[in-house]
């Protein structure tokens, strides 16, 4: 990471292509031969956007676009579930992002769906792949290069280890929940966190994991998107009653901004951590799990 003054304040743009990366970076290795740009964007049904139309009319030189459930599970109930390792080969293998390939992925919001896709790498055992800092609403304000039509894509070959450390399943979390010995740490809003305000997907009761601690994915971001720096990020957690030198379990309501606080804490070196991947949209669901409401 490097840090630079613009009006005489002094901020920060990260340039690890292992986890977050700067516009300025990503413009300047756009016409690297063996970089892949992934438009991950997806958003919730209330934000009425639709991320394919958007790609369609402009996305930054070069990316592919990549739905969000064209990655998941489809065999699964739960959303956005991780997939069986041969349908991640399946997908990147037709997009042509395969071994070799630095791989950065971004978002329409400027960090939100991103990081799932990040994390999903991760998960399948690839480590050169980074998220755009801001996204493309932070390319598109810094006026850079656009265009409406998706690149020329051919097979290239990919293969994978899954890395089973960077995800939990509901058993596992249940007896971190019991046993106390991992820390569950919780991106959804404050309200939904604390049961007071309702659950956008219908029949999950509202609360959170028992023991859980609150870390609202938003906390870690600046008001552009961009992610904090890594001394904020520090004090974020540690504010929250997180101690950064014991295993984390991220969650969230189905997956997906869970992944920023597991970035998150990637930037900050803690690598004991793991994504509940069934997150609130499965203890949510199910009456045999217990519930707690009201501040962690």
């Amino acid at each position: 990471m490097r840090y630079f003054t613009a009006f005489g304040v002094r901020s920060m743009a990260y340039d690890d292509p292992t986890t977050l990366v700067s516009t300025q970076w990503l413009g300047d290795h756009l016409k690297d031969p063996d970089l892949r740009i992934l438009d991950c964007s997806w958003y919730l049904p209330d934000m009425g956007r639709d991320p394919r139309a958007e790609y369609d009319a402009a996305h930054i030189p070069g990316a592919r676009f990549l739905a969000l459930d064209d990655v998941s599970d489809s065999r699964s109930d739960l959303p956005h579930m991780a997939p069986p390792p041969e349908k991640f080969i399946s997908r990147m293998r037709g997009m042509g992002v395969g071994d070799g390939h630095q791989v950065v992925v971004y978002d329409g919001i400027g960090m939100f769906s991103a990081a799932r896709i990040w994390w999903l790498f991760r998960l399948m055992g690839k480590t050169d792949v980074a998220v755009l800092d801001g996204g493309f609403a932070k390319w598109q304000a810094e006026g850079r290069p656009e265009e409406d039509m998706p690149p020329i894509m051919r097979d290239r070959h990919i293969t994978v280890a899954r890395q089973n450390h960077l995800v939990r399943d509901v058993t596992q979390v249940a007896a971190a929940a019991k046993l106390g010995d991992h820390q569950i740490v919780d991106a959804r809003g404050a309200e939904r966190f604390a049961g007071t305000a309702p659950e956008p997907r219908e029949g999950l009761r509202a609360g959170h994991i028992p023991g859980s601690r609150n870390v609202p994915y938003k906390s870690l971001l600046n008001g552009d998107g961009t992610m904090k720096g890594p001394d904020d990020l520090r004090r974020v957690f540690t504010e929250a009653g997180i101690d950064l030198n014991r295993p984390v379990i991220t969650t969230c309501g189905s997956g997906v901004t869970a992944a920023i606080l597991s970035l998150g804490l990637e930037i900050l070196g803690h690598r004991d951590h793991g994504l509940y991947d069934g997150s609130w949209a499965e203890w949510g669901m199910y009456n045999d799990l217990k519930v707690a409401t009201g501040d962690a």
